[in-house]
C-alpha cells in the first residue's frame, strides 16, 4: 500500500474531491484525518472508511479562521502522533461580474481558497519536516484559464499556483515535497455553494457534462501524483489543454472564454 500507516490529514474532506481523497487514502493504507465545518458529512466519510476496514477520524476545521485551523492540526497529532500528507483541499467559488462583487465577497473567496490554505500550510509544516512529509495544495486549471463571473475565484487559484512555487523554493532541501494539484472539470458541489458559502443541493451544475471527470477517479489521479512527489500537476486532458492555450495563445483563449461562457 502506497501510504500504509502515514497519517494523511485533508482540509474539506466533506463532499467533493476531498471526500473521494479520504476514501482512496484509506484504500492504501493511510490513517485519515478527515476535517471541515459539516461534522455530520465528515462522520457519514469516516463510517464508510470503517465500514470497509480502514482507519479514519473526524475533525472540525474552518479554515476561515486561522485558531481553528491551527487547533485542528494539533488535534490531529495528539490523536496520531505526527502528521505524513498534509492536503489543503478546503475552497469554494464566489461568482459574479467583477464589477457587482461586493468587499465582504471578495474577502470571504481569499479568506477561504488563499488565507486558508496559507495557514493550513504554515500549521501543517512543523510536523510534516519531522516526517519528510508531503504538503499538498489544491488549486484549479482557472488559474491560468479565466472565465467570466469566475474572476474572483480564478486570482484565489493563481495565487494558490504562486503559493505552491514560493513552497517548493522555500523547502528545498528540507525533505518535505509541496505538490500542487490543478483540476479541470471534477464532479463535485463546488457550483453549488454560494457567495456565502452556503451549500444548495439543488442546483444543477452549469459546467459541461461531456467534460466533467468523475471525483473517484480524480482522486486516484491526485493520489498518485501525491505519491511521486509531483510539484504543479495538471489534468485532466482538457485541463491540460486548456493551460497550454492560456500560455500561448492567450487571446484564443480570451475568446474560447467568452462564447463558451
Amino acid at each position: 500500500m502506497k501510504f500504509d500507516e502515514k497519517v494523511v490529514w485533508i482540509t474539506g474532506a466533506s463532499s467533493g474531491i476531498g471526500r473521494h481523497l479520504a476514501l482512496a487514502f484509506a484504500r492504501e493504507g493511510a490513517m485519515v484525518a478527515a476535517s471541515a465545518r459539516r461534522m455530520d458529512e465528515l462522520e457519514r466519510v469516516v463510517a464508510e472508511i470503517h465500514g470497509s476496514g480502514g482507519k479514519a477520524a473526524a475533525f472540525f476545521c474552518d479554515v476561515a479562521k486561522d485558531a481553528s485551523i491551527k487547533a485542528c492540526a494539533d488535534a490531529v497529532v495528539e490523536k496520531w502522533g505526527r502528521i505524513d500528507v498534509a492536503i489543503a483541499n478546503a475552497g469554494f467559488g464566489v461568482v459574479g461580474k467583477l464589477e457587482s462583487l461586493e468587499a465582504v465577497e471578495w474577502e470571504r473567496q481569499l479568506a477561504v481558497n488563499v488565507t486558508g490554505l496559507a495557514l493550513t500550510a504554515k500549521y501543517a509544516l512543523p510536523y510534516l519536516r519531522k516526517t519528510a512529509g508531503r504538503m499538498v495544495l489544491v488549486g484549479s486549471v482557472s488559474a491560468w484559464f479565466a472565465g467570466p463571473d469566475v474572476g474572483a475565484y480564478s486570482a484565489s487559484k493563481a495565487a494558490v499556483h504562486s503559493i505552491g512555487q514560493t513552497l517548493m523554493i522555500e523547502l528545498r532541501g528540507s525533505g518535505v515535497s509541496c505538490t500542487t494539484i490543478h483540476p479541470g472539470f471534477v464532479a463535485s458541489d463546488i457550483t453549488r455553494v454560494d457567495n456565502e458559502g452556503k451549500l444548495h443541493k439543488d442546483r444543477i451544475d452549469p459546467r459541461p457534462a461531456k467534460l466533467m471527470w468523475p471525483t473517484e477517479k480524480a482522486a486516484k489521479v491526485i493520489l498518485n501524483a501525491i505519491y511521486q512527489r509531483k510539484g504543479s500537476f495538471v489534468f485532466t486532458g482538457h485541463g491540460r489543454i486548456a493551460v497550454f492555450i492560456a500560455k500561448f495563445f492567450p487571446g484564443m483563449a480570451r475568446a474560447i472564454a467568452a462564447k463558451g461562457g
